[in-house]
């Protein structure tokens, strides 16, 4: 299924980082792709590692996973909100709370693991279910205007951001690995 990039005016100009960053393609398989990369960047990490902050404020790399998830179901519950035709209005949330009380840091990596490939299988799943008119659906999210197409890169697009981050800034030895 190669899905329409979504345009300008789609999406928030804030989006416009994420959607960049989404390879053209047959979109499940970048969604599957993804999953799998992500597992196997993380992957045999120990408890010490997954725990590591490369700068005392920022996250840790089992926060960052936590929110790739928080996000994910976030942006899928909207995904299938505005894919089915609702029209309400959806509040916009804030990171930084969610990692507060996710409490990211007392779990296990390969849980963290799991649960977001639990999540990401949930995203595929709605992915292809969604028929030509679901995708060119429009919806409000944040206080903006978004389609659910520019939904679903967000999620390709954030996620992506967020593995680069931890490549780069958390375990640069395995960036290219």
């Amino acid at each position: 299924m190669t899905q329409k990039r979504p345009q300008k005016g789609d999406y928030a100009e804030f989006y416009e980082k994420y959607i960049a960053l989404v390879p053209s393609g047959d979109f499940l398989t970048i969604l599957e792709e993804q999953r799998k990369d992500l597992l196997g960047l993380l992957s045999g990490l120990s408890e010490q590692q997954a725990d590591h902050r490369y700068a005392p404020d920022k996250w840790s790399i089992k926060e960052v996973i936590g929110h790739i998830n928080d996000a994910e179901r976030i942006f899928g519950y909207r995904l299938l909100r505005i894919a089915r035709g609702d029209q309400t209005p959806l509040a916009s949330f804030e990171q930084e709370p969610y990692i507060q009380t996710g409490k990211f840091s007392s779990r296990n990596l390969t849980d963290l693991l799991a649960e977001f490939s639990a999540i990401r299988e949930a995203t595929i799943t709605l992915t292809r279910s969604l028929d030509d008119a679901a995708w060119l659906r429009r919806g409000t999210a944040s206080q903006k205007e978004i389609t659910a197409t520019a939904l679903a890169f967000i999620i390709v697009g954030h996620a992506r951001h967020h593995r680069n981050l931890i490549a780069e800034r958390y375990l640069p030895d395995r960036a290219h690995a």
